[in-house]
């Protein structure tokens, strides 16, 4: 997943071209995911749980302020704070340095880019933030569960990453779970917005170009 226009915040750091990245194991997948959601956990407990946090943060995305992003991710999460940030106007991504082979993991929410610009909603992030709060605590807390979903997202078994997501995550407004990326992407639809909002946690790609340097 490779979201248009991003401005970024993270350590300049050497990329596996795209050609030769090397296949990860399920249990290195799971480890992975499980610190992820160890420090985005307190974030989507916090842009759940307090509607003046929510609204500071979505002024921040779409006004693409780092700065910002950076300090009210610091106050609830200062792991997650300390690892990559990036926004495009209409979503935010938190990027996880990990060890070879999977370099970098990242967790985010995001307006699907082509959609439209500078707009991310508060009222649809809190919601989302608190559908997606159960399966976060588990993942981060629950090391056969994390086991269970990184050996499915490798078999691409859809049928098993819905059944253990869906438990987790009980609404009819998460209309589509997809496998990408090493990782997953949940789309939301909200009866009070036009816009679907995706909640994406997958094995970053940093692109080169021809001499090994990030694009």
């Amino acid at each position: 997943m490779h979201p248009a226009h991003i401005k970024s915040r993270r350590k300049r750091e050497v990329a596996q071209p795209l050609l030769f990245r090397q296949p990860v194991n399920a249990h290195a997948l799971a480890i992975v995911m499980q610190r992820v959601a160890r420090a985005m956990a307190p974030f989507y407990r916090a842009i759940a749980g307090c509607q003046l946090y929510a609204k500071r943060w979505s002024e921040a995305v779409i006004d693409a302020d780092l700065k910002t992003m950076e300090q009210l991710l610091r106050r609830v999460s200062p792991a997650a704070a300390r690892q990559g940030l990036a926004t495009n106007g209409i979503g935010y991504f938190v990027s996880f340095a990990a060890p070879s082979p999977i370099d970098h993991y990242t967790n985010g929410v995001t307006i699907p880019p082509g959609k439209v610009q500078f707009v991310f909603e508060p009222r649809a992030h809190r919601l989302l933030a608190r559908h997606v709060l159960p399966f976060y605590e588990t993942l981060a807390q629950h090391s056969p569960f994390s086991v269970r979903l990184a050996q499915a997202i490798q078999r691409h078994d859809i049928g098993a990453v819905h059944r253990l997501v869906r438990a987790r995550i009980r609404t009819a407004h998460l209309r589509v779970i997809a496998i990408e990326d090493e990782g997953l992407i949940l789309t939301f639809v909200f009866p009070f917005s036009r816009f679907r909002y995706q909640n994406v946690l997958f094995r970053d790609v940093l692109e080169t170009d021809g001499d090994g340097r990030q694009e």
